[in-house]
């Protein structure tokens, strides 16, 4: 199979993660095949489409202004804002059958945590406050506020290490890995903005708090909506996204370590502490999010100039059957086993300057 040799457009990254929407908006207001239409893109077509089109191995241009990419990034974190609500009125319409009820549920949940984490995930590393405000209501509003703080202060920080909740050792089953991930995180991350706050003249509002206020507000939305079938419909769809951004956490950092250092640190993060996949659908569809060790080498580099280092790990499946996969932690193992037998047997990359 030939490589692409041109970065992905922004056109793409644009038409991979609203495409769906439309689907299930219809679905949601009139249920049908668009609602099958939505499953069917968010669970098969991204997987297809990665066999059928070429691998991207160029890298986006470097030290540009992307107003496209903001803006892209802006209208996804509104639409994953309101997406919930829309799934909460269709989920307690009776003029859905149950079918089609339990489809929206599930597509809601893939598209917010395969495509609206992906794109907070970008706004909480951004410079600007609206930007990272929007990220966190995202977060919050799939009850998982906590992640903009155990993301950036601690898994940036201890990645690839046995203090940070989010990386997986070798031959830890997702499941396993599961409980140490959700509860450690959110351990880690109020424990880091606590002892910001205590060297902080000024501390301001915990971050923790408003976090909290956030999700009690999304809650609030969908009882108004739909009662408490409302509200346990929206954690439903939380709990199913929250999964898959556990999912992305461990398939991109399992089995990878970083090596102890005489003086009790760690080496520093390099290119081999993260899985990536170069496939170009899932690449769109993920706001470049595979490209994950470039992220960690430079994480606030826009999502368009992310880069797909040469001695980087590869993974051979494209992110989201990487995951499907992960579901089931005998299979995971043994096909990871020879991936990170290789990689043992590959010298380390040089010390960056």
């Amino acid at each position: 199979m030939s490589s692409a040799k041109s970065p992905i457009p922004m056109a793409a990254f644009a038409v991979a993660t609203l495409a769906p929407l439309p689907l299930l908006a219809l679905g949601g207001l009139t249920g049908g095949g668009w609602l099958w239409a939505a499953l069917l893109y968010m669970g098969l077509l991204s997987i297809l489409l990665d066999q059928l089109l070429p691998l991207v191995e160029s890298d986006g241009p470097d030290g540009h202004e992307f107003p496209a990419a903001d803006a892209l990034l802006a209208l996804l974190g509104l639409l994953a804002l309101a997406l919930p609500a829309l799934a909460v009125h269709g989920a307690t319409n009776p003029a859905l059958s149950g079918p089609e009820k339990a489809a929206l549920v599930f597509t809601t949940g893939l598209w917010l945590g395969q495509i609206a984490h992906p794109a907070a995930h970008e706004l909480i590393h951004r410079a600007r406050r609206a930007q990272v405000r929007l990220g966190v209501a995202v977060y919050a509003a799939l009850l998982i506020g906590h992640h903009a703080s155990s993301h950036r202060l601690v898994h940036h920080r201890f990645v690839a290490t046995p203090d940070d909740p989010a990386s997986a050792p070798k031959g830890r089953g997702f499941w396993r890995y599961l409980p140490r991930a959700s509860i450690g995180g959110f351990i880690a991350g109020l424990r880091a903005e606590t002892a910001l706050r205590q060297r902080s003249t000024r501390p301001g509002l915990h971050p923790y708090l408003t976090y909290a206020l956030l999700s009690l507000t999304a809650l609030a939305m969908a009882a108004t909506l739909g009662g408490p079938s409302g509200v346990a419909i929206w954690v439903l769809i939380a709990l199913h996204a929250q999964l898959q951004i556990h999912l992305s956490d461990y398939v991109q950092h399992y089995g990878l370590t970083r090596a102890p250092l005489p003086d009790g640190r760690y080496e520093p993060v390099n290119t081999r502490h993260s899985w990536n996949t170069a496939h170009w659908f899932s690449s769109a569809l993920l706001l470049n999010a595979p490209r994950h060790s470039d992220h960690h080498s430079h994480p606030s580099r826009p999502y368009p100039t992310l880069r797909l280092p040469d001695d980087a790990p590869h993974l051979p499946w494209p992110l989201p059957l990487a995951a499907a996969i992960a579901l089931f932690p005998p299979l995971w193992r043994r096909l990871m086993k020879p991936h990170l037998a290789r990689l043992a047997q590959e010298p380390p990359p040089p010390p960056s300057a």
